[in-house]
């Protein structure tokens, strides 16, 4: 069922750009730290260094001339994900899985070796993080829970718990769509689906324009909806948060099929869009849910 658009500009608590930088990120982000989060290969050594359930680094290559034979210790492996190491936005991802012929698929099209080569020599000349350099992350393949099936079953869909100082404050699960091309990210097209954070539940759907009772490619209404694993999912961002020298931070987490709750990204400037998924600001989200110890 559709509603009319939640007019969030109008309530107290809601944060613009700014506000965010000068209240929440510049007080409690160190610069000098920042490359921990935003550097995916730096924030996963930190998660597998102090036993953070996390996807199986495959392996990490920094140098178009080592391509060859990274791949070759990658190669053996049925699925994995390669990214750029400073990438954003969900750019320069590649969900590579083999089909029953043993040829590469990417998001169910067949790709050679020598295109997965060129994309890689892509990530590590910095084409998808502006910048002279970078590194390629291939890692394990996340299957996800079937919980998310039930909503709509293609791409990887992950929950954003936004922490300050250690304390989980709001939440959001992100969907792919039919028109996101399996990404869940908000500007791809995909949608943020509300999560009351002490229910541990999902509310409702936002696709950027309206506010939905369910996801927009399946009539099944999902208010309501217990997420499970939520106590875990919680925990873990709170061990994540306590691992990394920011107290701030947008935590991305999945439900593994089978190892269950895995962090996925760590964001140090985490987006302003979960205010209008959740349809509070997150002055409001902070005085609900944070308790100054």
């Amino acid at each position: 069922m559709r509603r009319d658009l939640f007019t969030i500009k109008n309530r107290r608590g809601v944060m613009g750009l700014n506000q965010r930088n000068i209240e929440l990120i510049y007080p409690n982000n160190k610069r000098k730290h920042y490359q921990l989060a935003d550097n995916k290969v730096k924030a996963k050594a930190i998660l597998h260094n102090n036993y953070i359930a996390c996807a199986e680094t495959y392996a990490v290559i920094e140098r178009v001339s080592d391509i060859k034979n990274k791949w070759e210790q990658c190669k053996t492996y049925k699925s994995m994900a390669v990214k750029p190491a400073n990438g954003s936005g969900g750019g320069g991802i590649l969900i590579l899985k083999k089909d029953a012929n043993s040829n590469w698929r990417n998001g169910g099209e067949p790709i050679t070796e020598t295109q997965i080569f060129q994309h890689i020599t892509s990530i590590v000349s910095g084409f998808y993080s502006m910048n002279s350099q970078d590194s390629c992350l291939i890692e394990e393949c996340i299957v996800p829970h079937p919980f998310f099936a039930e909503i709509y079953d293609e791409g990887v869909p992950d929950f954003r718990v936004i922490t300050l100082k250690g304390q989980p404050i709001m939440a959001m699960l992100r969907m792919p769509t039919s028109k996101s091309n399996g990404k869940a990210n908000l500007h791809q097209n995909g949608v943020g689906i509300g999560v009351d954070i002490n229910k541990g539940v999902l509310t409702q759907t936002y696709d950027g324009r309206q506010y939905l009772d369910c996801h927009p490619d399946n009539p099944i209404p999902i208010k309501g909806k217990p997420i499970p694993y939520w106590e875990e999912l919680i925990k873990l961002s709170i061990d994540t948060a306590k691992v990394f020298p920011l107290d701030y931070l947008g935590i991305d987490l999945v439900i593994d099929a089978k190892k269950g709750p895995q962090i996925m990204e760590v964001n140090v400037r985490p987006g302003l869009g979960i205010q209008l998924v959740n349809q509070m600001g997150l002055g409001d989200a902070i005085k609900l849910n944070y308790k100054n110890k």
